[in-house]
Order: structure tokens, then sequence, then C-alpha cells
């Protein structure tokens, strides 16, 4: 609730700021989209510590939960950043980040691709 209070006060001061100070209110929108990301950092360790129990009581290797947090990040850190590229109006630039963001999960998929792979191949002869 708290959250969706402080954005939609954002919104409203964005919209009056948008007549007279179009870059006061990118600014607003922008610090307030940084202001909730970094409320959720705190969230997203408790998860982490779950996900890390079950893979523990799972027998999965860290390595592949590690890589798959990493895609997760990359995929959240970039949408943030790509969204706040086309609220200020840099729709090129948020393509080129949402680019960059899906080649660099590609490589990070490559050894649990190379493991499911190599576990298929075990099992047919």
């Amino acid at each position: 609730m708290q959250i969706v209070g402080l954005g939609l006060v954002a919104v409203v001061l964005a919209v009056v700021l948008r007549h007279n100070k179009p870059e006061m209110a990118m600014f607003l929108s922008i610090s307030v989209g940084v202001i909730i990301f970094l409320a959720m950092l705190g969230k997203i360790g408790s998860i982490l510590e779950v996900l890390k129990d079950l893979s523990a009581r799972a027998n999965l290797s860290m390595v592949y939960l590690g890589a798959i947090l990493k895609i997760v990040g990359i995929a959240y850190i970039a949408d943030f950043g790509a969204q706040i590229c086309r609220d200020a109006g840099e729709g090129a630039v948020a393509s080129k980040i949402e680019f960059a963001s899906k080649i660099l999960v590609l490589v990070l998929a490559v050894p649990i691709i190379v493991a499911v792979l190599n576990s298929l191949l075990k099992i047919v002869p």
C-alpha cells in the first residue's frame, strides 16, 4: 500500500510539474523509481535465503542457482533501466539496454543448457 501510495503521489506531482518544469517531472519520476527499487532490495534478500535453502535440500548445485539468480537480476535491472529511459523519451537507448540484457542472459544460460543436454545424453543411449 505504501509503494502504491508513493507512486500515486509521484504521478500526481509529475503531471502537475510537467506543464511548467518538465525536467523536474522527469527527475521526480526517476527518483521515485529508484526509491521503490531500493525499498525492494531487502525483500530480495529474504527470497534469496529461501531459494538457497531449497536448493540445498534438493541437492542442486549452487553454480546453477547462482546463474539463475543472475539471469533474473539482469532481467529486472535491465527492465527497470529501460523503463527509465523510455520515461525520459529515449526509446532507442531503452531498446539497446534490452538487447544487451538478452545477450547477457543467453551467455549466463549456456552452462545450464549444457548441463541439461549432458543429462539427456546420459539417459538416451
